[in-house]
């Protein structure tokens, strides 16, 4: 399943990534943001289960700001699991 979440208080302004059946993580991209760093985060969630890089990233800062790419793309992972939940 495809997923796209709009990050709040962040450079990024889109996240789409998909989840297969066993909600291992695929293809993520983000558009906007610091390029280099954000490519490299795709590259090593690729492969991984959502709840273990939820518990990885989520909570992480950028500089004064209380989230991060790396922290909005843990909340578009819960976001996506609460739908496929549905």
């Amino acid at each position: 399943m495809e997923f796209n979440y709009t990050p709040e208080g962040v450079c990024s302004r889109r996240i789409s990534f998909e989840l297969d059946d066993n909600n291992i993580i695929h293809n993520v991209v983000f558009i906007g943001g610091c390029n280099g760093n954000l490519k490299a985060i795709s590259k090593l969630v690729e492969g991984h289960e959502a709840n273990e890089i939820i518990n990885i990233l989520s909570g992480n800062i950028c500089g004064a700001r209380k989230t991060s790419c790396a922290d909005q793309f843990s909340k578009a992972l819960k976001q996506a699991l609460e739908k496929k939940a549905l």
